[in-house]
């Protein structure tokens, strides 16, 4: 998530920032040679088998994560299911920096149904005791985050998780480079190289919180026959409960109805496709989570047009996995993101788990 611009900064922050390791560039090898050294100088401490709980407050709210390791299974099993569509560039570039380091340099995120599991009054009787580390965040939210040692909690949560299939919430490069790479190292069954570092969510935490991204496109738009709106404000407020997205252009703002169950794929099928045809959309889409910015770049003539979203609906979102279908590219976007160094897994093949 950190722009290339920024990386300078975090990286004079500290030696022993985590960016070392997670965006070196392309010396993917001294990411190796660096993971090793912290080792040897005990900045980076083992840790005997452990799951782990992550909690983090922002904006009134609070959510709670289950860290462990996943088994990688792929797709067609209907155990780890995708959400959206991946391109090649950024998996090969993850898969570099894992062939050279071997070690999950940052959990991958999924949701899973805690109904039923007991995990909720687990996770309430591990943040009754003190944090292991508690810290505040680059967006100041405070973060704790909990060792769970007990290899009874391990088992009881084992149990009721490894039956249940997880929705890949956000990471969906970096689990396929996790599969390749599985693949493509091999090991035992339990070897470490066939699990990845996940944080684990429940979908009925009061803290999940999903927001949406805001489509601006650089080609001429005209799309007429939605409800006019007053400014952009009233066109978000009129996305709310509805399959609808806003529209803005020559200064004029409208909210068009769609007919469907997930706003932005109908958006592109429905209305992006049409416009673009066989034309790749993401040649010509921009991407912001600020609504704002989308009404000022098509303003600075950046774009043509702009499309508003409102948060999916994550239940829809689960039953079109669950269908095999996937999403257009950054479909969903959860926040705050967990932030990457709390913990690191080496995925060597000939480690057993």
């Amino acid at each position: 998530m950190i722009p290339e611009s920024e990386l300078p900064r975090y990286r004079a922050l500290s030696p022993q920032n985590v960016v070392h390791l997670t965006r070196p560039g392309t010396d993917y090898a001294g990411a190796a040679r660096t993971f090793e050294r912290w080792l040897g100088e005990r900045f980076l401490e083992p840790d005997p088998p452990s799951m782990y709980m992550h909690e983090v407050e922002f904006n009134g709210r609070r959510r709670r994560d289950l860290i462990a390791a996943l088994r990688i299974q792929p797709y067609q099993d209907r155990v780890v299911l995708p959400h959206e569509r991946t391109h090649r560039g950024p998996k090969e570039d993850r898969l570099a920096l894992l062939r050279a380091t071997r070690v999950s340099l940052e959990p991958l995120w999924f949701l899973y149904e805690g109904q039923g599991t007991g995990i909720p009054a687990v996770l309430d009787l591990v943040s009754s005791r003190a944090p292991a580390v508690a810290f505040t965040g680059p967006e100041g939210f405070s973060h704790r985050l909990w060792v769970i040692s007990d290899p009874g909690i391990h088992d009881s949560i084992h149990t009721v998780l490894e039956k249940r299939p997880v929705l890949i919430a956000d990471g969906h490069h970096r689990y396929e480079t996790a599969l390749a790479y599985a693949e493509e190292v091999g090991g035992h069954a339990e070897a470490a190289s066939r699990f990845t570092l996940a944080l684990l969510t429940d979908f009925a935490d009061p803290g999940l919180a999903v927001l949406p991204t805001h489509r601006v496109m650089k080609v001429g738009i005209a799309v007429s026959g939605g409800e006019p709106k007053g400014s952009l404000e009233e066109t978000l407020e009129s996305l709310h409960g509805r399959v609808a997205v806003g529209a803005y252009r020559d200064h004029q703002f409208q909210v068009l109805s769609l007919e469907g169950d997930v706003a932005v794929v109908e958006l592109h099928g429905q209305v992006i496709d049409n416009i673009l045809g066989k034309r790749e959309p993401e040649d010509y889409l921009l991407y912001t989570r600020d609504p704002a910015e989308a009404v000022r770049w098509v303003d600075e003539g950046l774009g043509a047009g702009a499309f508003f979203l409102d948060g999916p609906d994550l239940r829809q979102v689960l039953k079109l996995a669950q269908e095999g279908k996937t999403l257009p590219q950054k479909a969903t976007y959860f926040h705050p993101k967990p932030p990457s160094g709390m913990v690191l897994e080496r995925v060597d093949p000939d480690r057993r788990l």
